[in-house]
């Protein structure tokens, strides 16, 4: 691999090129978009629903960085580095819990949940310890359209000032944010760079041609209609239903509930999306967390309505993104990424144009644009 830096140049970027394939798998500029990009970026963590009672937390890991964001006593939510201040043990090691106080499972100091320390074994026999300077350092917290998200960079803008508008966009397709509960979490290893999986989502060119899933929810849809829309550092993608539509999923509509029978994606920049499908009372969260220039760990979260049944007409939805959409994705993710390496390929062609916005590749190039921005910053 040359050692010379990746470049998208202004002529290629004007003639329509995509980013170039070495920008998917090198080493350098991986390490370019961690630095740039992913730690100083907003990540999704959970719902603000499953932080309700004091001492109830949750933590995310950002690469080799991890976070623990916990409910205080007092009612405050709060986010800490997730690492003991004595020598560097991680504090907690599950994705989500309950704990009066957060205990290190090495020598036991003890944090209260406003990450104060409580308790360090014969530190009184110290001269001069004094338990205030040594508590556990907190990381940026933001509660926004009814999710916790975090920030490493403690000089990040609030993340309302990257999302204009977009909580009002939220609300008006997914009616029940504020009662939304968690139903299920999977997290899937995917063997592809991640801006790869994000590509695939933001275009609706393969719908017609990829597979049997996406052709089934093009079905399901006013595909003339669905659009794409750039705003920054969000973006949404969406379609309207088909009027004539009875059933869903194999299951017939009678008497169901659902949020929205629009097919809703809100994407925050750079790999978090909220969403909706069609005729589902269930709000899905799908987060891109990229593990290795080729390596990506997709997070699926599937969140209901609390104290409302699910319809089969959902649950049917759920087992058809779990076994049908997402796999037939996620198969498209590996042979891109395989064929990016191809000594025939260097770069690609975005098929943009006026009269066929529904299978144009401008949020493709959007994104590509902020990605090559971020990291040539």
């Amino acid at each position: 691999m040359t050692n010379a830096e990746a470049v998208w140049s202004v002529e290629d970027q004007e003639a329509g090129f995509t980013l170039p394939a070495r920008f998917f798998y090198d080493t350098q500029v991986f390490e370019q978009e961690k630095a740039k990009i992913f730690m100083k970026s907003w990540h999704l963590v959970t719902h603000v629903n499953e932080l309700r009672e004091p001492g109830a937390f949750v933590t995310h890991d950002i690469f080799e960085q991890s976070v623990i964001v916990v409910k205080g006593r007092d009612g405050v939510i709060r986010a800490f580095h997730n690492v003991c201040q004595h020598r560097g043990n991680r504090l907690v090691g599950v994705r989500r819990g309950k704990a009066a106080l957060l205990t290190c499972g090495y020598h036991a100091w003890t944090y209260a949940l406003d990450g104060c320390l409580r308790g360090a074994s014969h530190s009184q026999d110290v001269p001069g310890f004094d338990k205030r300077a040594h508590g556990l350092k907190p990381v940026q917290v933001a509660v926004f359209a009814a999710f916790v998200f975090i920030n490493l960079d403690p000089a990040a803008a609030p993340i309302e000032n990257m999302a204009p508008g977009a909580e009002a966009e939220i609300r008006r397709f997914i009616p029940d944010l504020d009662r939304l509960t968690l139903i299920q979490e999977v997290d899937v290893p995917v063997p592809a760079n991640w801006k790869v999986i994000q590509e695939n989502s933001i275009e609706g060119y393969h719908f017609d041609h990829s597979g049997p899933a996406h052709k089934e929810l093009v079905q399901l849809i006013d595909f003339s209609g669905y659009r794409l829309r750039p705003h920054g550092e969000w973006w949404s993608y969406m379609g309207p239903p088909k009027k004539d539509a009875v059933e869903a999923y194999g299951v017939p509509l009678n008497g169901a509930t659902w949020q929205t029978d629009w097919f809703f994606n809100f994407g925050l920049w750079p790999n978090a999306t909220i969403y909706a499908f069609p005729y589902a009372d269930v709000v899905g969260t799908f987060i891109m967390n990229p593990t290795g220039p080729e390596t990506s760990s997709l997070r699926f979260g599937y969140y209901g309505v609390e104290g409302r049944e699910l319809p089969e007409v959902t649950k049917a939805c759920i087992r058809w993104m779990n076994e049908y959409l997402g796999p037939e994705d996620i198969r498209l993710n590996v042979s891109n990424q395989k064929g990016l390496h191809s000594m025939g390929f260097e770069r690609g062609r975005y098929i943009i144009g006026d009269g066929f916005d529904n299978r144009s590749e401008h949020l493709v190039r959007h994104f590509h644009k902020l990605c090559y921005d971020a990291i040539r910053s």
